[in-house]
């Protein structure tokens, strides 16, 4: 039997408007993502890798063609709904953490089970264990501003991962990073995904994180295509 396909983009098309200026990003995009798969996203700087994976994780609206997260379509939900499903099922790290600054990290890693409705007591029993995977058993209480950049990182990736998401889709997520720290971060977050049996697209300019996917795809002219 073949894995389910968490994340479908079909025939995505991505055109901004400006006035009288238009500039088509993506043309014809399609992208589909099994369960467990782990794909990367390469391309030059401005090739639109970014605005593929909002359009992936239901973050923007394509101009043309359609997403499926778990067989959902993302087009025919309500903006409450497409917020619902984005909780329930994906998970998002960044470049830089975008951590909230006047939370601890236990606060910050508990908001998406919060905002989910769950108690206080039950995010925080789900929210230990991976803390714990990930080194920062002794940085509960710390703020963002007390950590180090790997730690911040480690911290935002245990929160797209709280919700044991069907797919995380992380755009750069060592990149504000030196090497070494970058490849522990990394480790750490392949681990995780691989307990969990998450789905991992990954948008990167670093050729040995894609080398460790599963798939790498190459954005060039606005059309993907598969290197392997």
């Amino acid at each position: 039997m073949n894995d389910p396909i968490v994340v479908a983009g079909n025939k995505l098309s991505k055109t901004f408007n400006d006035g009288s200026l238009h500039v088509k990003v993506l043309t014809d995009v399609s992208l589909n993502v099994k369960a467990g798969e782990q794909v990367a996203i390469m391309g030059r700087s401005g090739a639109g890798k970014s605005t593929l994976l909002h359009l992936l994780g239901g973050l923007d609206i394509p101009s043309a063609g359609d997403v499926r997260i778990c067989g959902q379509r993302m087009s025919a939900l309500s903006d409450a709904q497409r917020g619902r499903l984005r909780n329930q099922k994906l998970g998002f790290v960044y470049q830089f953490h975008h951590l909230l600054p006047e939370f601890s990290v236990i606060e910050n890693v508990c908001m998406p089970l919060l905002l989910g409705q769950y108690r206080v007591a039950e995010a925080r029993a789900q929210a230990l264990p991976l803390l714990e995977k990930l080194g920062l058993a002794k940085r509960l209480q710390h703020k963002p501003s007390e950590l180090s950049g790997g730690e911040r990182q480690r911290t935002a990736i245990a929160r797209a991962l709280i919700t044991r998401p069907a797919c995380v889709l992380a755009d750069e997520p060592t990149g504000n990073l030196d090497n070494i720290t970058a490849a522990q971060v990394f480790d750490a977050m392949l681990e995780l995904n691989q307990a969990l049996g998450t789905s991992l697209i990954i948008v990167t300019h670093d050729h040995e994180i894609a080398k460790r996917m599963q798939k790498i795809y190459v954005l060039e002219d606005g059309e993907l295509s598969q290197m392997n």
